[in-house]
C-alpha cells in the first residue's frame, strides 16, 4: 500500500523490486514470508527494530547501479564494540537471542543475499548489522486518529459543544485501546542519517516528531542552541523522563 503513485514508483526504483514476493505473496515457503514469520515469532510489537527494515536496506544495494555509495551511505551509522552489540541484541530478542539470532540469519541470506554485502551475511556481521538497526533505528508512528483529534481541537465550538465532543473523543479512545491495547499508532522504524549523530539526554534540547504524520522527521529545538553545542533528544519518552536517574537508566540499558 503507497501514499501515491510517485511514491509506488520510487520505492520499485530503489528497493522494492527485490523484495516484492508476486504471485507468491500468499506462500507460507517463500523466503521472504519466511523471514517475517520467524521475526513475528520472536520480536513483541510496536517496531523498535524491524527486519524488513534490514530487508529494505540490502535490496537497495541489490538494485543501486552505484552500490558502493549505498555502502558508503550505511556506514555513516555509529558501529558498536562486540560486547554492546549482543547487550542491544540481547534487548531486542530476549534470553534466547542467540538461537534466535542464528534462526534470522540463516532466512536473511537465503532470501537476499548479496555478494556485495557478504559482511553482512556472517555471524558476526548479521549481529552487527542487527545493532546497527536498534542503535540508529528511530520509531516511526503515524495516527490518522490523532490527526482527525488535532482537527477537532482546533474547532470553534461552544463550551457545551466541546464538552460533549471531548467526551465522545474519550471514550472512542477507551473503546480502541480495549481493542488494540497499547498499540493505537502504524508503527514502523527507519534510519536518519543526521537524527542519528544526536545523542541521548534526560534533559534534551531538541526533539524529534512526525508533524506531518508521514515518513518525515523534524528535530525541533526545545531552546535556544549556541553554536557548536551538541544537538541531544531523548530515546525516553516523557512520562519516563519523570522517573528516578536509576529506573532511566535501566531502561535504556534494557
Amino acid at each position: 500500500m503507497y501514499c501515491s503513485a510517485e511514491c509506488r514508483l520510487a520505492a520499485a526504483e530503489q528497493y522494492h523490486q527485490v523484495l516484492c514476493p508476486g504471485p507468491s505473496q500468499d506462500d507460507p515457503l517463500h523466503p521472504l514470508n519466511k523471514l517475517q514469520e520467524a521475526w513475528r515469532s520472536v520480536h513483541y510489537p510496536p517496531e523498535t527494530a524491524s527486519i524488513m527494515l534490514m530487508a529494505r536496506m540490502v535490496a537497495t544495494v541489490k538494485q543501486a547501479k552505484d552500490k558502493d555509495r549505498w555502502i558508503r551511505l550505511f556506514s555513516q551509522f555509529c558501529n558498536k564494540m562486540a560486547n554492546e552489540e549482543e547487550e542491544i541484541v540481547h534487548k531486542l530478542l530476549g534470553d534466547k537471542f542467540k538461537g534466535q539470532l542464528e534462526l534470522l540469519r540463516r532466512l536473511f541470506t537465503e532470501a537476499l543475499y548479496e555478494e556485495a554485502l557478504s559482511q553482512w551475511f556472517t555471524p558476526d556481521g548479521f549481529r552487527s548489522l542487527f545493532a546497527l538497526v536498534g542503535t540508529n533505528g528511530q520509531g516511526i508512528g503515524t495516527s490518522s486518529l490523532s490527526q482527525w483529534v488535532h482537527a477537532c481541537d482546533a474547532l470553534e465550538l461552544k463550551p457545551q459543544d466541546r464538552e460533549q465532543l471531548d467526551a465522545f473523543i474519550d471514550q472512542l479512545y477507551k473503546d480502541i485501546e480495549a481493542a488494540t491495547g497499547e498499540f493505537l499508532n502504524c508503527e514502523g522504524s527507519g534510519l536518519f542519517v543526521l537524527q542519528s549523530c544526536c545523542n541521548h539526554s534526560c534533559v534534551p534540547n531538541a526533539e524529534t516528531s512526525f508533524p506531518e504524520n508521514n515518513f518525515l522527521l523534524h528535530v525541533t529545538a526545545l531552546e535556544d542552541i549556541k553554536p557548536g553545542e551538541e544537538i541531544c533528544i531523548s530515546y525516553l519518552d516523557c512520562c519516563q523522563r519523570e522517573r528516578s536517574r536509576h529506573s532511566r537508566h535501566k531502561i535504556l540499558r534494557g
